[in-house]
């Protein structure tokens, strides 16, 4: 399934940083783990993430430092900042209203449950 390019833009952010909430990671890393947590729904190119990574690096959510991978090939690795634990939070909230919207809209209104139609059916 393809994301909309606006649900792309809106949901990129806080993905991107609730997994660096769990510690140190590097973009190849972030990308399959997108891909795995969302079984194969999501699709993410370096395209996408590299300009995300340094925008987020510029408003001070993530640090970055080289580091060597385990073949010794130099790898860039991405940690969340203060700040980015704060965005983390703030974009949480607005993503769990968005949510609890959709289901709320989604649901029929528990009046027209309880209540039955008084007109007569012909």
């Amino acid at each position: 399934m393809q994301l909309s390019k606006d649900q792309v833009a809106a949901s990129a952010t806080p993905m991107v940083l609730r997994i660096l909430s769990h510690g140190e990671d590097y973009g190849y890393s972030i990308l399959r783990r997108i891909t795995e947590a969302s079984a194969g729904r999501i699709e993410w190119s370096e395209g996408l993430l590299y300009p995300l990574l340094h925008r987020l690096e510029r408003q001070g959510t993530v640090t970055a430092r080289w580091g060597a991978a385990d073949t010794g090939r130099r790898r860039k690795y991405y940690s969340l900042t203060d700040a980015g634990r704060r965005e983390l939070g703030i974009q949480t909230e607005q993503w769990e209203v968005v949510t609890a919207t959709l289901r709320a809209l989604g649901a029929p209104p528990s009046s027209i449950l309880a209540t039955p139609d008084p007109r007569p059916t012909i």
